[in-house]
């Protein structure tokens, strides 16, 4: 663990997993500018770096995050640098490879909506979350007024956002804000395997089929759709659609190389 009293965001390599770690739990992994900057740097990692297949975001300690250190920011400084990739997926350069998030703890503020910005988040019971700047003079402004909407429903967001009430890992299961919730101290472990089912699979199709899903989401069926015939002639092509034809014929799992 660390004892920068700015906390640090790490990233290592564990196959083609990135594993990108939140490290202040000192001070419940409240986020600083630094911490940000940080956590933008391995995302644009995970982008760029051919042999990263999925990143897998956990935090040390017992929390996840309390949010951030508000007396640090200035709420209009963008810090992410022109061409990064935005962990919160709303500006700069668009992420394209799957993310998976383990949540413990307390979730606050932009831990929620970080996990929000993911594709899969599992959460050990006992989780508190709450979405809570309207009780600080703010509005949530990392995405959670677009994705707790898109994933609870008009009525079902609002009862938080407009709040900042409490609610727990239950209820963040049942509004679809996590997908799987878990004893306490299995967390981790459970995201990093599912992180890890994912990079078993073929790569390019994996971002092919994410970027469909969020091509419906953000424009629509009929996009999706229309983007269908270069999206399947582009894997057509590839190495691993080869491979996974011989795999299927030979009864064996696919030996995959991302191209």
């Amino acid at each position: 663990m660390n004892d920068n009293p700015e906390g640090r965001v790490t990233a290592e390599v564990h196959g083609h997993v990135l594993t990108i770690t939140i490290d202040r739990p000192a001070k419940y992994n409240g986020f600083t500018p630094t911490m940000l900057r940080e956590l933008a740097a391995a995302y644009s990692r995970l982008e760029r770096e051919d042999e990263l297949w999925c990143g897998l975001v956990q935090a040390e300690g017992e929390h996840f995050t309390a949010g951030l250190e508000l007396s640090k920011f200035d709420i209009t400084d963008p810090l992410i640098e022109p061409g990064q990739v935005d962990p919160l997926d709303l500006k700069g350069a668009r992420r394209t490879k799957p993310v998976v998030v383990a949540v413990q703890g307390i979730c606050f503020t932009i831990g929620i909506e970080l996990m929000l910005a993911a594709d899969v988040v599992v959460a050990e019971r006992g989780v508190r979350f709450a979405q809570l700047e309207v009780q600080r003079g703010l509005m949530a402004y990392g995405g959670a007024t677009i994705r707790m909407v898109e994933r609870a429903g008009w009525g079902n967001a609002m009862r938080y956002l407009l709040t900042g009430d409490e609610f727990d890992g239950e209820t963040a299961l049942r509004l679809g804000f996590v997908q799987e919730l878990v004893d306490a101290g299995q967390g981790r472990a459970r995201a990093r395997a599912i992180a890890e089912r994912i990079v078993e699979q073929a790569p390019l199709a994996v971002r092919a089929c994410r970027s469909s899903a969020q091509l419906a989401a953000e424009r629509g069926p009929a996009a999706a759709i229309a983007a269908f015939p270069e999206q399947l002639a582009k894997l057509a092509a590839s190495e691993d659609f080869a491979e996974g034809v011989r795999s299927f014929q030979e009864r064996r799992p696919g030996r995959y190389r991302g191209r």
